[in-house]
């Protein structure tokens, strides 16, 4: 089991220094930082394995098993199968994508349920087909006291005519943890297919698909300390039916036919040294085992880093907290506000004593609204597996300065 220590040495960022003080990154829920070995990966292969995929010459076929290689260790992280596994360029052009090939069956009469808790690129790709192919869309509401979904809602907006129940399974602004597998039951019942963005939630919890029961499920690389790369999870039953924009020679079987034009291989490459480095935190007998308990490891730690974290900015006077408090089902991601100050101002003058963290509505804009906060914003505070106490502790500190300010 590694420790916190041995992690950070892994990351070449925490070297850096602002204002005088090792910058103390808060910013993961944005995008974490990277490990040696993962820019290592993307180095190698650009600078020995470089090629188009499919061709008879070594290169190419070296490209061909890194990608294969890459979807085993995506479908290990999932719980999935390889051949379940699509790569895009962000997880906002793979739900659009998914969206268009869904929607060329729906029409009027047909519902997509979406929720107000949810990153507006698990929102807007439906909303497209709202106005394009006259879907209706349907939005679950949130308790704004407890930063959670409103059960009664979820289960009044769906019906015999919900096509899709797109919702997240954490919420990036507030840190929130939805009962998605209950959720997923509740949509079975009505008919309905699946989407989880689980973008939030993957560097924090164990995912499997199969025990969630969801048709797909997206999430993002650069969240989990890889490169900017996205990855979607889809039923291979379902993608070999969709109807796919796709260019007519490109391969019609699952999951290549969700994957348009040349790849981002060396992001793939990157994805992938991304998730060996997490199952290192841990390692057990194979990919997923290690996988399964380097993420409960990450969750353990996690909850004890966001514990204190809430606790003390609770202690702050003028400091407002948002979303479910620590021991309730979230993740180590705390959203908040100072008393007098634009949340773009808070960041700014943490970042002047070296602690990054990140404001205002993080396209979760559905949410930051409800709480009457769409000028204002939020401020975004994550931990990620480099983050020790005392950072937590320094946060704290800057934040209680600025709020006697």
């Amino acid at each position: 089991m590694k420790s916190v220590e041995e992690i950070r040495r892994e990351f070449p960022a925490l070297e850096r220094r602002h204002g005088g003080q090792p910058v103390a990154y808060f910013d993961g829920p944005g995008g974490t930082q990277v490990p040696r070995q993962v820019v290592d990966a993307m180095a190698d292969y650009l600078f020995h394995h470089n090629a188009n995929t499919h061709w008879a010459y070594p290169t190419s076929v070296e490209t061909d098993a890194m990608i294969a290689d890459a979807r085993e260790a995506a479908a290990a992280l999932l719980g999935a199968a390889a051949d379940e596994i699509a790569f895009g360029a962000n997880m906002t052009t793979l739900t659009f994508h998914l969206a268009r090939a869904l929607g060329r069956g729906w029409g009027p009469g047909d519902e997509v349920v979406v929720t107000a808790l949810d990153h507006q690129a698990n929102v807007a790709p439906w909303q497209a087909l709202a106005r394009e192919r006259g879907v209706t869309l349907r939005m679950v509401d949130v308790d704004l006291a407890t930063g959670t979904l409103d059960r009664s809602s979820l289960e009044a907006a769906l019906s015999p005519r919900t096509r899709l129940l797109a919702i997240g399974a954490a919420s990036n602004a507030l840190g929130t943890v939805n009962d998605v597998a209950s959720a997923m039951s509740l949509a079975r019942a009505a008919g309905a297919l699946t989407l989880v963005d689980a973008v939030h939630f993957v560097p924090h919890a164990a995912v499997d698909v199969r025990s969630l029961g969801c048709d797909f499920l997206v999430c993002s690389a650069y969240k989990f300390y890889g490169p900017h790369i996205g990855i979607l999870f889809g039923r291979r039953a379902l993608i070999e039916t969709l109807d796919v924009p796709k260019l007519p020679p490109a391969p019609d079987t699952a999951p290549e036919r969700l994957e348009t034009g040349t790849l981002n291989h060396e992001g793939i490459a990157g994805a992938s040294a991304a998730i060996e480095f997490i199952a290192g935190i841990a390692p057990a007998a194979d990919l997923r085992g290690s996988l399964t308990a380097s993420l409960a490891e990450l969750h353990r730690r996690g909850g004890e880093l966001v514990g204190r974290l809430w606790n003390g900015l609770a202690a702050v006077r003028g400091v407002t907290l948002y979303g479910p408090p620590a021991g309730r089902p979230r993740t180590p991601t705390v959203a908040f506000t100072v008393a007098g100050m634009p949340a773009d101002a808070v960041a700014r003058a943490l970042a002047e004593r070296g602690i990054f963290v990140s404001s205002g509505d993080f396209y979760a804009s559905n949410i930051v609204e409800r709480l009457g906060l769409a000028g204002p914003g939020l401020v975004r505070a994550g931990c990620a597996c480099y983050t020790t106490p005392e950072e937590v502790d320094r946060l704290i500190g800057g934040v209680a300065a600025l709020a006697l300010d």
